[in-house]
């Protein structure tokens, strides 16, 4: 008798107006070696979405409250049926192995609360992991890679104060051990870091993946690039390092950081 298959995990696509990517990362979603759900939420609806989710028989959920980025990543997960969720954006591409490999590194985990990995970011419609920032936050995350520091606040507390290095497309949320909404609705692009925060001062495991998994998409009209080209960051950083430090540390630190997001200009050479 064929046994019946027992989903854990669904992905939530936050589809944005007409993303010209859109399909390649819903058919990097259906490529997945260990089949999840997968649902589309948007607040912009229109035919091409409507189109295309009838193509992928994916249902289309339209958030028909207040739109914006969080109120979509909330309105998304608030959907979720299955114990395990990821808010997969529309511009990014997830490897065929990311969900078996989330799976396999909960085990163990007696209260997980979000799993990430390493990922890489595709420029110029290339992939690539041989970026500067990248290998900056690689570095950042090797403390949390033990399994004894799993569930250490004070250790993701401390790689947190420095910036945020964990890839909000990649994160895997745990729902039953999260309250909703999981996200806060006052910044535009330090959403997630400012989650990773409140989330970091949980009882529970930051489990981290060091494998790129996923590819993070950079491209003009992304959301980071149009924030960092209005200068939009700067004030948001420091706000959120002044949760971790005292202001006249916060402000240095942040005029550090701030170089650092010059890795989101396209001209910058990348490799394969």
């Amino acid at each position: 008798m064929k046994m019946r298959k027992i989903i854990k995990h669904t992905f939530v696509i936050c589809a944005y107006k007409e993303s010209p990517y859109l399909r390649e990362c819903i058919e990097s979603l259906k490529s997945q070696s260990l089949e999840s759900n997968i649902i589309m939420v948007t607040s912009t609806p229109c035919v091409y979405l409507s189109d295309i989710a009838e193509e992928y028989r994916i249902p289309l959920f339209v958030n028909e409250g207040e739109g914006g980025i969080t109120q979509d990543w909330n309105f998304g997960l608030s959907l979720v049926e299955t114990k395990l969720a990821t808010i997969a954006h529309q511009d990014d591409v997830y490897d065929e192995h990311y969900t078996e490999e989330f799976i396999k590194a909960l085990k163990g985990s007696k209260k997980p609360i979000i799993i990430f990995s390493d990922y890489g970011e595709i420029r110029n419609g290339k992939k690539t992991t041989d970026v500067d920032m990248l290998k900056i936050k690689r570095l950042m995350l090797k403390p949390i890679i033990p399994r004894i520091f799993r569930g250490s606040r004070f250790v993701r507390r401390r790689i947190l104060s420095m910036g945020d290095p964990i890839c909000c497309p990649s994160v895997m949320y745990a729902m039953q051990n999260l309250k909703q909404p999981v996200f806060d609705n006052h910044f535009v692009c330090c959403e997630d870091w400012e989650a990773w925060e409140k989330l970091s001062r949980m009882r529970g495991d930051f489990i981290y993946i060091p494998k790129p998994l996923m590819y993070h998409r950079i491209h003009e009209e992304s959301t980071t690039s149009k924030t960092l080209e209005a200068g939009g960051r700067i004030e948001e950083n420091y706000e959120m390092f002044c949760k971790f430090w005292p202001a006249p540390i916060a402000k240095a630190i942040n005029k550090f950081y701030t170089k650092s997001e010059d890795s989101n200009d396209l001209s910058e050479e990348v490799g394969e």
